[in-house]
């Protein structure tokens, strides 16, 4: 495994484990959700959804099936964010880290399948 692919799978099962986590106890996020229109329920499933993915992602070091669905779950649950943010018209800085993470878990998903197929 090249470092770099190390460290995209850190970095992003990361910053998944803390959005998650934030969406259940960060009054900020619980805010950030009323303004994209969401409902509370909406919001504790995007968290469950990223707990889970973010550690998929630490278990596809041992298991690339794991991997590719973790990859593939962000892959679209980023795309359904960027698109939120697209609809409340956020600005372009706003709405760029949904961008890249569309970016790295695409890219990792594209990974994770070479090594399983």
């Amino acid at each position: 495994m090249k470092i770099l692919h190390t460290i995209l799978i850190i970095f992003s099962a990361m910053s998944f484990l803390f959005y998650g986590y934030g969406c259940f106890f960060s009054n900020k996020m619980k805010q950030e959700f009323l303004r994209f229109k969401l409902s509370e329920t909406q919001r504790k499933i995007t968290g469950v959804l990223q707990i889970v993915a973010g550690i998929a992602l630490f278990i596809s070091f041992i298991s690339p099936i794991t991997g590719i669905i973790a990859t593939a779950g962000l892959t679209i649950q980023m795309i359904l964010g960027f698109m939120v943010r697209l609809k409340i018209k956020d600005s372009i800085m706003l709405s760029l880290p949904a961008f890249i993470f569309i970016i790295i878990n695409g890219y990792l998903f594209r990974y994770f399948l070479k090594i399983y197929l």
